[in-house]
């Protein structure tokens, strides 16, 4: 992790209609950093890495993601992060191979790049007599494992993991972090939301939400002393004790 910020937000705000969905929003975020988003359902997580995506225009505030301005920059934003969500973003009627080349083309690879990468990939996730196989038929942690590598092909800046462990045995889980590490060890930063408090362990910043306003931000060592427990359930219960919003 470096002191270079990637994410940057102030005051960042989404309303629809009467609500206010997220609520001035600010926070920084590093290169190569581990960055948990947390908060129950209904606590305006989607909608703020909604925003950050480049996917929604914000009601108000301000925000730069890689460099670029949310409201101006909308599409180099798309092609500076990768998205991985708990449906894992691939195709199970294709191949892995065919997946691998699809999502490579939408992220404006040349044929070269995309085959040399493909190549590779597939060698590193130990799929190499796999590659013609349909996604469909892999157990759920290759298919895990082939969308977060899919999501990071094109080396971006950012990656956002939305719930990406849902439904997942801890095992496979755990050895998704390990993916998660190495990404961040090459320097690509990680903003990651979970439900699992223990994962907001794995994060080396975490921020929670509730009611659409974020309610803590720090290191989960430092929001375990600040909070006198020696859990990251005890923390997320005690500040989202109070919240008006939920499924």
């Amino acid at each position: 992790m470096t002191d270079e910020v990637v994410i940057s937000t102030h005051q960042l705000t989404k309303r629809f209609g009467d609500f206010v969905a997220a609520d001035q929003i600010t926070f920084d975020v590093y290169k190569g950093e581990i960055f948990g988003f947390l908060g129950a359902n209904g606590a305006g997580k989607t909608t703020a890495m909604r925003m950050l995506c480049g996917l929604s225009t914000p009601s108000s505030g301000e925000a730069t993601i890689a460099g670029f301005d949310v409201y101006k920059e909308t599409e180099k934003i798309k092609k500076n992060i990768g998205y991985m969500s708990q449906k894992f973003s691939l195709y199970e009627d294709l191949t892995v191979l065919e997946n691998i080349r699809f999502f490579g083309g939408i992220y404006g690879l040349s044929d070269r790049q995309i085959k040399e990468k493909s190549e590779a990939l597939i060698n590193q996730l130990g799929l190499a007599s796999h590659g013609h196989k349909l996604v469909g038929s892999l157990p759920l942690g290759w298919k895990q494992k082939l969308a977060f590598s899919v999501a990071i092909f094109h080396d971006p800046k950012i990656v956002f993991l939305d719930e990406p462990t849902g439904g997942v045995d801890p095992v496979t889980r755990r050895q998704f972090w390990d993916l998660i590490y190495a990404a961040s060890d090459e320097g690509i930063t990680v903003f990651v939301t979970t439900h699992y408090m223990d994962e907001a362990e794995y994060c080396n910043r975490i921020s929670m939400m509730v009611d659409g306003k974020i309610k803590a931000l720090d290191a989960p060592i430092t929001l375990k002393q600040q909070f006198n427990t020696t859990s990251m359930d005890d923390v997320f219960f005690e500040l989202a004790r109070g919240a008006q919003r939920g499924d």
